[in-house]
């Protein structure tokens, strides 16, 4: 009988528990599962989470259970020990073990710092002041949504990707928003000023105001110690109860300088993403190759690949650097780049300008090569450009018909079927995610997937912000062709429960229920109370099937009918009092124009029904502009 024990396991510590380190592990998984007995310190109280959706979460399209990539399970299933809420503070490379700030001691064998960044704070007057803040994790998203709860005036410092999805996020609050560029035009990094003009239009027409080429002096500290106003050196000022700092990101070297490990601009790596000390291995934001801390995604998963292939013992996987690209998203605009957008000497330039319609393409071309490339308001062929310039393709033979796309390029046909046949296997697909087309496909070969929701579940792939869900769908549809199952067109009500609306409303009728636990008792309900979308459908059906005989239950109408008000798309409510036919009394239009003051509600419109309408009123006020209306609502 072998009475040999089971070798032991090495110890790898990893420091930060962000996307990128926590996708080094999943790699890592998938190469060795049992070489390793893991532990994650993380600073934040939260498993790992999508830092790019955080926009959204602030926006309130998404929460922040939405945006959680590995949930506690995850790493329970996993056998990896988390320490949430853990700082970090000292590595004792000699005894090969780190510290954190309450004391715990922990050694490795191999150590992983993915410590990430922290947004870069402007050093002015007032920059420490309550209201104060940065844009990087949800602890600044509560502080954000909190803020736009109470106050009106936000400046967000810094018209770059972050600064505007932050601006744009705080409008949808409720806020109105002023965005601080010292640049003579937005996105500079990713922009050339045709672009940009048409990005600033286009964000002024909802509502964003800009002050460009504007730097700032001073934050002024307001009565109650906030922060209540923004100087600039020319001498200009502007009302700020909130201010953001998007400004840049500095890399997180603290912990990796003060163990003595080589940092310049990051933490200093080789191609093997080993730090000085060979046992240390750093990926994410907060490393430095060839000179260069990466920020974007892509990027970054291709780090983690690397370091799991090492840590696994493979031995064989470097990592060179990489071509980056921008998309921009959140706001409801399209926008590409890509290399060398700008030109210049040695290149040229092909351009396509539609400002009415709000359509830009500019191609840069050297030697017969794509170099760069930036596309606002039609971004179809982003991912074909970029693998064009990813790979240094001679488009000599393509360029009369390149600013055209992919489809006017050769035998590509015309149909998204064959458009998703015809990407090459690392472009990507899921930016949110670094899902490429390759990983979508082996998965489903590998594991036999036939529907979106197992592709969603195994690749992450359209699992976030859902704006890839349609090219997923045909690379699903394209690589196992007649077993193909489409998503069904007849979607059940919501995720309470399984049946359609018409189901529901045709056993409301034909069995006579009358209340709305009556209907989640009958059709079996998945939750015991129903969820917002759910109730309001089911209150609507119960009183409009059975008036006069159903229970209407007031908590599951609409919040238009709740509030006596209608709700707009930035979240604001627009408030019409009783008017009939236009008539009114001095009295009235008083008690009118001074809800409008106090409440600093920012527009005042007659309708076309000959009734005065408050545009812009926040929730929480609502209770108090009709208490102090004293006037009947006017149902618009």
């Amino acid at each position: 009988m072998d009475m040999s024990t089971p070798a032991k396991k090495m110890k790898l510590v990893m420091v930060g528990n962000g996307m990128a380190g926590v996708r080094a592990l999943e790699e890592l998984l998938k190469l060795a599962p049992d070489l390793y007995e893991v532990t994650v310190f993380g600073a934040e109280p939260h498993p790992n989470y999508n830092r790019i959706l955080l926009s959204p979460v602030l926006a309130g399209e998404q929460t922040v259970d939405d945006i959680v990539l590995n949930p506690l399970d995850w790493y329970s299933e996993n056998n990896i020990t988390l320490h949430v809420g853990q700082k970090v503070v000292k590595i004792d490379r000699n005894a090969r073990a780190v510290e954190t700030e309450d004391g715990m001691r922990v050694g490795y064998d191999r150590l992983l710092l993915a410590t990430g960044s922290n947004p870069f704070i402007l050093p002015v007057p007032g920059a420490d002041l309550p209201g104060v803040i940065g844009f990087r994790d949800i602890a600044d998203v509560d502080a954000m949504v909190q803020a736009s709860s109470q106050y009106q005036h936000a400046v967000v410092i810094g018209g770059g990707l972050l600064g505007l999805e932050a601006a744009n996020g705080l409008m949808k609050r409720g806020m109105q928003v002023s965005v601080v560029h010292i640049g003579p035009w937005l996105m500079e990094r990713q922009l050339d000023e045709p672009a940009a003009r048409l990005l600033q239009k286009s964000l002024e027409e909802k509502g964003m105001k800009f002050l460009l080429q504007k730097q700032t002096a001073e934050l002024v500290r307001g009565e109650s110690g906030r922060v209540c106003a923004i100087k600039f050196k020319d001498g200009d000022s502007a009302p700020a109860d909130l201010v953001v700092m998007a400004v840049g990101i500095r890399p997180n070297t603290e912990l990796a300088e003060s163990s003595g490990l080589h940092c310049n601009r990051g933490i200093v790596v080789n191609d093997t993403m080993q730090t000085f000390d060979p046992r240390i291995y750093s990926v994410g934001e907060c490393a430095a190759h060839r000179g260069i801390a990466y920020g974007l995604v892509a990027p970054l998963f291709e780090q983690a690949k690397v370091v799991a292939n090492h840590l696994a013992q493979h031995g064989i996987s470097r990592y060179q650097g990489s071509v980056t690209s921008t998309k921009l998203k959140v706001t409801g605009i399209d926008l590409f780049s890509a290399g060398d957008f700008m030109g210049g000497e040695g290149t040229e330039s092909i351009l396509y300008s539609d400002p009415i319609g709000g359509v830009y393409k500019k191609l840069v071309i050297r030697d017969n090569k794509l170099v760069g490339g930036v596309m606002y308001g039609d971004t179809v062929d982003g991912a074909w450009y970029f693998s064009l310039l990813r790979d240094g393709k001679n488009i000599n033979e393509l360029r009369d018909h390149l600013m055209f796309g992919q489809d006017h390029c050769g035998n590509l046909g015309h149909s998204g079927i064959n458009k998703a046949a015809s990407m090459t296997d690392d472009m990507e697909v899921c930016g949110c995610n670094g899902v490429c087309k390759g990983d979508i496909v082996k998965a489903i070969r590998e594991k036999g997937l036939f529907t979106l929701e197992d592709v969603r579940k195994h690749t992450k792939a359209s699992g976030s912000c859902g704006s890839c869900t349609g090219l997923v769908e045909q690379i699903l549809a394209v690589t196992v062709g007649g077993d193909y199952s489409a998503t069904p067109k007849t979607k059940s009500m919501c995720g309470c429960t399984e049946h359609t609306h018409e189901e529901v409303r045709a056993a409301i009728r034909q069995n006579k229920l009358l209340t709305i636990p009556q209907v989640q008792e009958f059709m079996q309900w998945s939750t015991p109370n129903g969820c917002a979308s759910c109730r309001t459908a089911l209150n609507y059906y119960l009183i409009s099937t059975w008036p006069g005989e159903a229970e209407d239950d007031p908590q599951s109408r609409f919040i238009n009918e709740r509030a006596h008000a209608n709700i707009q798309k930035d979240g604001t409510y627009s408030v019409i009092p009783r008017m009939w036919g236009g008539n009114t009394t001095p009295s009235e239009l008083r008690r009118i124009a001074t809800v409008a003051e106090k409440y600093n509600i920012p527009t005042v419109h007659v309708t076309g029904g000959q009734r005065i309408d408050l545009l812009g009123v926040k929730k929480a006020d609502l209770p108090k502009v009709w208490a102090d209306l004293d006037m009947p609502s006017g149902h618009a």
